[in-house]
């Protein structure tokens, strides 16, 4: 396979999954895209084989076509991901990474469950072990903990539920309203823990949700992650109904805006959408490179959508190739940021310098055959941004957000760089 056999496949510019096959049609490996277009052909860039696993490079020299599954969302593909490696154990999915580094969301099997994500390692030694907590389900292995994290937050808002809340002390009970027993016990009512407060628990630790009406939120969190999202739709439709049905409509209106989150969670989706669209958003990354006489030479990663930052995608990079020249720097850290299909390519690409630096990371772009126009932000003597430089049409369309990255780059550089400056000098 090359890149111009992907071309000619004409892969939907969508969320889904997509299957590289051998040439016996037996899959090799499964992965998620937020546009299957743009991440399929990501693998198939002059330089970027060179920084990716031998695994991953050996996989798609043994791949011969490419099969894929739309989604409606993002958090739709990472739990039909996670469900596909588990059925079908693709080799150079179970293979580059051991089970126990895999992450894992299970639901302890107690009256009113918690739902947690678990490393593999813990999940094996203290849960299936150990039996710290009996389990109800366990949902994975999902590759991607930051991803799995940012979709449990999604998930959360939709269908609040218990994670490390304990029961009431007064009351000593998780089943029945607290004020209620604690009048009965001559005490106070117990007050409800943080994530009750800001909308993330239903109340199991202060007594505002029985028994059953929580068993109703992890049946529909298990069909979720089971990836029913059909089915899930469908019975809290019923449920709607039913509850219309026997006058209770300030439950009926709950449940109609967990419906319409589910059927709109695009807009909120844990991997934002990559194109203009109504309703839509547009992802910035920018880059910077911090360090002191080419002492603790870092690099950073920061994201702005849809003029927001987005501080869950912001990574970090000790730079190991080039401790004191920022334009080599900046080539290694691109290098190893393209090394990650599973982060979504951003509309526009914002460097820290000159051409010097916007020079640069074209030729890294251009290697790697990523197509995605890229702006240079030039500082004054007093680190100030004086003008950009690059892709006019970009800065037209996203100076402002451009700006904002740029100054978050700064910021987290700067500010990496000192921590470990710090650390450095105490040891």
């Amino acid at each position: 396979m090359n890149r111009e056999d992907i071309q000619e496949s004409k892969l939907p510019d969508e969320p889904g999954v997509y299957f590289f096959h051998d040439a016996k049609k037996k899959i090799l490996y499964i992965g998620k895209a937020t546009s299957l277009r743009d991440r399929v052909r990501s693998y198939f860039g002059a330089n970027l084989a060179d920084a990716r696993s031998s695994a991953i490079r050996k996989m798609v020299q043994d791949a011969h076509s490419v099969s894929y599954k739309t989604t409606s969302s993002v958090l739709e593909a990472l739990i039909l991901e996670a469900n596909l490696i588990k059925t079908h154990q693709p080799r150079y999915n179970v293979d580059e990474k051991d089970n126990k580094s895999f992450s894992y969301v299970i639901i302890t099997k107690e009256d009113f469950p918690r739902v947690l994500l678990v490393r593999g390692r813990e999940l094996f030694s203290n849960f299936l072990v150990a039996k710290s907590y009996k389990l109800k389900a366990v949902f994975g292995p999902f590759p991607e903990g930051g991803a799995l994290k940012e979709a449990l937050k999604i998930i959360r808002k939709i269908f609040p539920f218990r994670d490390t809340c304990t029961p009431c002390p007064r009351t000593g009970s998780l089943s029945a309203y607290s004020r209620e027993l604690a009048d009965k016990k001559g005490g106070r009512e117990c007050a409800p823990c943080f994530n009750r407060q800001i909308g993330l628990c239903p109340g199991v630790c202060s007594g505002e949700i029985s028994k059953d009406e929580y068993a109703r939120t992890i049946r529909n969190i298990r069909e979720l992650f089971s990836g029913n999202f059909k089915g899930l739709k469908s019975q809290l439709a019923h449920d709607m109904k039913v509850a219309v049905k026997e006058e209770r409509f300030e439950e009926a209106g709950k449940i109609r805006r967990q419906i319409h989150a589910l059927e709109h969670i695009r807009d909120v989706s844990l991997i934002k959408s990559d194109r203009i669209s109504a309703g839509g958003g547009v992802r910035i990354e920018a880059y910077d490179v911090a360090h002191t006489s080419g002492m603790e030479t870092v690099a950073v990663m920061t994201v702005v959508h849809s003029g927001e930052a987005v501080k869950a995608a912001y990574r970090k990079f000790k730079i190991h190739t080039a401790t004191n020249d920022d334009v080599a720097a900046l080539k290694e850290v691109l290098t190893r940021r393209l090394n990650h299909p599973e982060w979504p390519l951003p509309r526009v690409f914002v460097v820290d310098g000159g051409k010097g630096q916007v020079r640069a990371a074209t030729l890294v772009l251009k290697g790697a055959g990523v197509e995605v126009p890229l702006v240079g932000v030039v500082k004054n003597e007093f680190h100030k941004p004086e003008r950009l430089i690059g892709d006019t049409k970009a800065i037209e369309a996203y100076e402002k957000d451009i700006l904002l990255a740029n100054s978050e780059a700064h910021r987290f550089a700067i500010g990496w760089h000192r921590t470990r400056r710090r650390r450095a000098m105490v040891q």
